[in-house]
């Protein structure tokens, strides 16, 4: 009955409604319905989740089960931190041998748990990949009187606590520094750098000044409000406590299209499908804590508007000065220009305001990587799963190379392995590729984008700051302290506008009881329409013109806000009133530039140069290999297979640590001195056999093959090192037994024995000159000529790995050029074992060939301190030559 009935009615309405628009309508207006019944639905839940997580005691968005270990409360200065180890959820194992992996949140008004928010997350990634994983989070209050040193100092005790609970193993933990929590953890590392191990920060502003025009609207804020006098009146406001709830009213100010509008409209147009991931955000979202209002002064006057850490002039109450040059353990600094939160020019601007230039973070030994994301916003860099597989699992999976790498500056970028074909794709672990590209401090300006007169902008604004900030202190904050209770700030916290929204919508409200009725019968009677509905489309083109109209709307309030403040703050009489106004004056040290510090760069480098031929075959090989391998435009996590692979080759009992200093200290010498560290090597490998020469070179051919055979310019330079290694084989041993006239000599008295050696060795001399006068005779002359073109060969092929200075090549020596030629290519052990001629020569001097023996290189040497002598022995060398390739080299020589 009912399908007849259904039947007669669309044969009616195809009748009346031909084209279909009124049942389209019908459709659409249902579904519309049924749509605000479900979205208000998932608002109340909202409501009553957030309610509930701001009721308990220590709320946080972890998804994984934890244990707290060490509570900040209990520290000689308390504070309201706390260090829990996560446990392993069921199926994952962690290795207790693997590097411990620490995740710090940030404090930024938010709750504690975005790093572990979800199974794709950085601490997820860890703990697939068998780290034993621990998270630094915080108390929705702070304890009465902490600061920010404290919360500095009780991080510090915390990685003292994993440490100790991992004392078999010589890595420090890595950690992660997310938002805030970045800048923090580096005051850390450059107070206390002995327990860092890597760092990465996560969209972590360092560099507060800068930031690429009409892109960094939020840089501008301190100044259009005066200062950080603001900042002290919502403290007052707070009785002493700043709500956390102004911190998230900012970041969402920054795009009024997303917060008013595409945000809800999304959950709207998708309520079927989105509420449970739009809840699980607002779970952590919505979780608003409270800072110390001297906290956050202190992070607004230094930070903020005075941009005093990224140039050395903060300093702690007890006199340490905070200088990021201290940190002794890699940097990487991960950063999106999608992130209007933290830009790329904030996140890195850092390194130009501290370094000249790339020399200079080669002497403080420090290696700094970045890597810029190209869409994901603020939150996707922590939050986001595909981030997490891909940069942040490539990140965690390569950090013990990352540990090794040479101190620098470099990029990294994350490719797919597919994308690089399948003859390099074997050689390839995983679904992605780690490259490292060194860069210099230009390149960090041209994403920076410095302009001097921005920067007296800035340091106008930190004057006016501090003029207002004093001023407010003397004239209001006294009477504001006395009328402010504790109870009229609590009253006024919950009052604000970003919590009434959770509140307004929960069951505490009444008109929200008939919402889970209703909801609950649309689901059992659902009537969801189409995508390609008439009326639905007109929705989707209404929702668009709503969100251009609000994007507009910021487009034009962003650019009359950054006009206004480059015209008000670069006035001359502005900046001349508050003590700017002298030209060329520089606003702010530059502690890179410094000639204290250029002072300490040259002892650096003094140091390593004395160093140069210390070290033995290990570190040799070691050195090898870096010349080698940096022949190559770029490194990746493949080379650190090749490093491993000659730690668990040479050594296996060497410690991490102990490999480490020894790969940074070859690179140092390497980067120094080239041309030194590689005539260095044969004196390193002195007292070496031909067979440990040989196993050595073999060994380093091996390394490289690794993951693939290596490019040309690495073939050329592994050349260059045969010859280096070659120069180091130890020459045949020379008769022992003397002519009878060298006996005599030696019986004679002292004082007559030099006069008889010279007149024997004057003698012997003579007689060689005949002997290779009638060997010239005899041999054809094109003979000569070939003989000196084979010669030629090998020097111009590595001469040709040594050109120009700029490409870090290092011109042949003379012992080289020696070590060129054929006769000294050992390609065989046997031929290694019966001795080069060539080696002989480059030690006694260019006069001995390949059959004159010892005695030989004596009558040489000779020949060659006398005059006229000396003459004749460079008329003879062509001879020697042909001599030496003609014959072989025979037992005694």
């Amino acid at each position: 009955m009912l399908a007849a009935y259904n039947a007669m009615t669309n044969t009616a309405l195809s009748i009346v409604d031909p084209l279909g628009f009124g049942r389209s309508a019908l459709d659409y207006w249902r579904d519309a319905v049924e749509r605000q019944v479900l979205f208000l639905d998932v608002m109340r839940e909202r409501g009553n989740q957030y309610l509930e997580h701001m009721e308990q005691t220590k709320p946080n968005v972890l998804g994984f089960e934890s244990e707290v270990i060490m509570d900040g409360r209990d520290l000689p200065r308390p504070v309201n931190y706390e260090l829990m180890r996560i446990l392993p959820p069921e199926g994952v194992e962690i290795d207790p041998d693997m590097r411990p992996f620490v995740v710090v949140d940030p404090r930024a008004g938010h709750g504690p748990g975005i790093g572990g928010f979800k199974p794709d997350s950085e601490l997820g990634v860890a703990l697939r990949a068998g780290h034993p994983c621990y998270f630094i989070g915080f108390l929705p209050f702070p304890v009465p009187g902490q600061t920010v040193e404290d919360v500095v100092d009780a991080e510090i005790a915390f990685l003292w606590e994993v440490i100790a609970r991992h004392d078999h193993l010589t890595e420090k933990p890595m950690v992660v520094g997310n938002c805030q929590a970045g800048w923090q953890i580096m005051m850390a590392a450059a107070l206390e750098p002995d327990c860092f191990g890597p760092i990465l920060i996560a969209g972590a502003p360092l560099s507060y000044w800068a930031g690429e025009r009409e892109k960094a609207p939020m840089r501008y804020t301190g100044g259009m409000t005066g200062g950080s006098w603001a900042t002290a009146l919502a403290g007052d406001l707070g009785a002493g406590l700043f709500d956390g709830a102004l911190l998230v009213q900012n970041f969402e100010k920054l795009n009024p299209a997303n917060t008013l509008w595409t945000k809800q409209y999304r959950l709207y147009a998708n309520v079927d499908s989105e509420a449970e991931r739009y809840l699980q955000f607002e779970r952590w979202w919505g979780g608003h804590v409270v800072l110390g209002a001297e906290e956050i002064q202190y992070i607004v006057d230094n930070l903020f508007v005075g941009n005093r850490l990224s140039n050395a002039r903060l300093t702690t109450q007890d006199g340490r000065r905070i200088d990021l040059r201290n940190v002794r353990s890699p940097i990487v600094v991960f950063c999106s220009k999608g992130d209007d939160i933290t830009p790329p020019p904030q996140a890195l601007g850092w390194i130009s305001d501290l370094y000249g230039d790339v020399d200079d973070i080669v002497a403080n030994e420090q290696t700094i990587v970045y890597c810029q994301h190209d869409t994901t916003g603020h939150l996707g860099i922590f939050v986001s799963g595909s981030v997490s597989r891909k940069e942040h699992a490539e990140f965690t999976a390569n950090m013990d190379y990352i540990d090794v790498l040479p101190p620098g500056l470099y990029e990294t970028t994350v490719t797919e392995t597919a994308a690089r074909g399948a003859a390099e794709a074997v050689h390839i672990d995983g679904d992605y590729l780690l490259e490292f590209t060194p860069r210099g401090i230009d390149d960090v300006n041209a994403i920076v984008q410095p302009h001097a007169e921005d920067e007296r902008r800035f340091a106008t604004v930190a004057r006016v700051s501090e003029i207002n900030l004093g001023i407010y202190q003397m004239l209001v904050q006294p009477w504001l302290k006395a009328v402010m209770t504790p109870s009229a700030a609590r009253w006024m916290r919950r009052m604000h506008p970003i919590r009434l929204g959770y509140k307004l919508f929960s069951d505490r409200n009444p008109l929200m009881v008939p919402v889970p009725v209703l909801a609950e019968r649309v689901r059992a009677d659902r009537h969801q329409v189409s995508d390609d509905n008439a009326w639905r489309q007109m929705e989707f083109t209404l929702s668009d013109q709503v969100e251009a109209s609000l994007e507009a709307y910021q487009q034009v309030r962003d650019q009359s806000t950054e006009r206004l403040f480059q015209e008000l703050y670069g006035q001359p009489w502005l900046q001349t009133m508050v003590g700017l106004g002298v030209d060329g004056e520089p606003v702010r040290r530059r502690p890179g530039i410094e000639p204290e510090h250029q002072r300490f760069v040259a002892n650096r480098q003094a140091e390593l140069h004395a160093r140069v031929d210390q070290g033995g075959r290990h570190a040799a090989v070691m050195r090898s290999l870096i010349y080698v391998l940096g022949g190559a435009p770029s490194t990746d996590e493949r080379n650190f297979k090749r490093l491993r692979a000659t730690r668990q080759e040479l050594e296996p009992d060497l410690k991490m640590a102990d490999f480490k200093s020894l790969v940074r200290e070859q690179f140092f010498i390497l980067k120094f001195d080239r041309h030194k560290a590689l005539d260095a090597l044969p004196a390193m490998l002195e007292g070496a056999s031909h067979q440990e020469i040989d196993a050595d070179l073999a060994h380093i051919e091996h390394v490289l093959a690794a993951s693939g055979p290596p490019g040309e310019r690495a073939a050329r330079r592994l050349e260059t090192i045969r010859l280096r290694f070659d120069r180091a084989r130890p020459a045949a041993p020379a008769p022992v037994t003397d002519a009878p006239e060298v006996a005599a000599v030696k019986a004679a008295a002292p004082e007559k024995r030099e006069a008889g050696q010279q007149e024997i060795w004057q003698e012997k001399a003579e007689q060689k000159e005949v002997a290779h006068k009638e060997a010239e005779r005899k041999q054809p002359e094109h003979s000569g000529n070939a003989a000196r073109g084979i010669d030629k060969g090998p020097e111009a092929a590595v001469a040709e790995d040594h050109a120009g200075a700029e490409a870090g090549e290092t011109p042949l020596s003379q012992a080289d050029k020696a070590a060129a030629s054929p006769a000294n290519s050992t390609s065989t052990p046997q031929a290694a074992q019966a001795g080069s001629p060539s080696q002989v020569s480059s030690a006694a001097g260019p006069e001995v060939s390949g059959r004159g023996g010892a005695d030989d290189g004596k009558s040489g040497a000779t020949a060659t301190a006398g005059g006229a002598q000396g003459d004749r022995t460079k008329r003879r060398r062509p001879a020697a030559r042909k001599a030496s390739r003609k014959t072989p080299p025979s037992g005694d020589a």
